[in-house]
């Protein structure tokens, strides 16, 4: 599966443990990543900066679904929340 021009499901749904720059204490789920550009863009993207769990994420039809919208229900699923 190849991701989605403007869909950044990564980048906001899941929650992620490790430092990112701008949010040393990671993120929580359902926020957007401060490194996420106005154009739904990573702004760490080839950069050795970039979280090792980022670069590792790789689009899947059980994650990504066929939307943005999608994807959030799939992550609220998984997390149990509404």
């Amino acid at each position: 599966m190849e991701c989605r021009p403007g869909c950044a499901a990564c980048c906001i749904f899941p929650s992620i443990s490790s430092p990112i720059p701008g949010m040393p204490a990671g993120k929580p789920a359902f926020v957007r990543c401060v490194q996420l550009t106005g154009d739904l863009k990573c702004a760490l993207f080839g950069k050795p900066e970039r979280p090792a769990v980022c670069s590792g994420f790789q689009p899947e039809p059980s994650f990504c679904g066929d939307s943005a919208a999608e994807a959030e229900k799939i992550f609220r699923w998984l997390l149990d929340t509404d």
